[in-house]
Parts: C-alpha cells; structure tokens; sequence
C-alpha cells in the first residue's frame, strides 16, 4: 500500500498537469472566437481563474451537511415557532429559515451577518447566556462532536460535548424542541475532528427529554425520516438527526 503512494501521486500530478495544458489551450480558442463578436469584456492574462476540477458527471455534495439542514428546516416549517434559536449550526441553515422565523444566532466565534430577521450574537455553548427553561425552540447541529477537542481553538476538555449537552438540555423551555444531530455508529474519537456517538449514547445524554423523532442520513443514501435505530450501529460514519422535547411537568 505504502509503495503504490508514490505512484498515484504521479498520475494525480499527471492529470493536474493534463488539465492545465487542455485549458491554456481552451483560453486561447477562446480568445480567438471572441474577436468575431462585439467586445463586451476584458480578459487579460492576469485575469485568468484556472477551475480544472469541475467537469463532473453530477453536482458533488457533502451529504451531511446538505440533508441535516434540509430536515431541520421542514421541522421547523412544519412547527412554527415565534423565534428561533440556534447554537452554531450552519450559516446557511440559520440565513435560509430567517426568510420566515425569526432567528438569533450564537457561536463562539460570531458571523458578521446583516439579513432582516436574522441576528447574530457570541455565546459559550459551556455556558449559554440564557435562564433556566427559557428558549421554546433551539437547534444544535454537527457542534458538539467538536467541543473539547480544540479544533477550533477551545479548551482541552474530554468531557466538554458532555457539558455542552448539558446546557442544551438546562435552557429548553418545558414543551420546547431541541433539533440535535451528530456524527452516529461506532463510538470513537477522531481526534481532533469529532466524537461519533452510538444512539444509545445520545438518547441517554439527554435523559429527562421525550424524542419525537430520529432521522438518519447513512453512509450511503440520502436522509431516512424516522429511521429504525438499528440501522445506527451498522454505520461508520452516519448522521443522527434528533428532535427531542422537553415534556411539560
């Protein structure tokens, strides 16, 4: 396996080297069929934006992080809430759904986002700026595998994802939902990337809460609405997508 390295290194430098010969070749057609036509635009040598890798035969896409938010968002759609919360899930999710919930969002690291119903706003998911039972509806999606790992510059902590869920669960408000999801299959750390979680173990996590719904984005597939559990252990590297709720007392 080590030996063959070398080799297909060359063949990626090769077809690199293919593609950059086949598009200064492109640019020079073009510039010729240009000259036929009206002049409507420059195009210097110092212009040229080289794309070689594009010319697929589908639109390549990271499944998680297309489906997780396309579930939370009909979730969302589907539940209505008056404001909506969410703790460093992904910007595009957060812009998508302010176009008819109102959201705030909170990440460590805050975005410099200027949308109409659409804030943005710091907060430590160890210690978020909420009371007790004070947010009706909040998400937290593809965060908390990192926390603890300093990935993204946070503290050491091996049982930060632990901590963090432990906040999630202190400021849902009784009857409120929590969209959670993480990485799911064989528990195991891959350091310093992410956790990933057996069912069980989120399920437990959040004991004290009601779980509405389980989605489940596989190793291959698109997403399974109210997937079987089972289905997590035979994952290496699955999406969990989990709707809890905090029954009223």
């Amino acid at each position: 396996m080590h030996a063959m390295t070398p080799l297909i290194n060359i063949a990626r430098m090769l077809r690199r080297l293919w593609r950059s010969i086949n598009f200064m070749g492109e640019v020079i057609s073009f510039r010729r069929m240009s000259r036929t036509y009206p002049r409507r635009f420059t195009m210097g040598w110092r212009d040229l934006y080289p794309c070689l890798d594009d010319r697929t035969t589908g639109t390549s896409f990271d499944r998680h992080y297309i489906y997780h938010p396309a579930w939370a968002a009909r979730i969302i759609a589907e539940t209505a809430p008056a404001h909506h919360v969410d703790i460093s899930s992904s910007l595009s999710f957060c812009t998508i759904i302010s176009a008819f919930v109102p959201v705030t969002f909170y990440d460590y690291r805050p975005a410099e986002l200027n949308l109409s119903n659409l804030s943005s706003k710091p907060a430590d998911l160890l210690a978020l700026p909420f009371q007790d039972e004070s947010i009706p509806s909040i998400s937290c999606m593809h965060v908390v595998e990192h926390v603890g790992l300093g990935r993204y510059g946070d503290p050491l902590d091996p049982q930060g994802d632990l901590k963090a869920m432990a906040e999630l669960k202190r400021v849902l408000a009784p009857g409120g939902l929590l969209l959670f999801v993480v990485p799911v299959g064989t528990p195991r750390i891959m350091y310093n990337a992410h956790r990933i979680y057996s069912y069980q173990q989120v399920i437990e996590y959040f004991t004290g809460l009601s779980l509405v719904e389980f989605s489940l984005i596989p190793d291959n597939g698109g997403l399974l609405r109210h997937a079987p559990q089972a289905l997590v252990a035979e994952q290496k590297y699955g999406c969990g997508c989990f709707w809890f709720k905090k029954t009223i007392s």
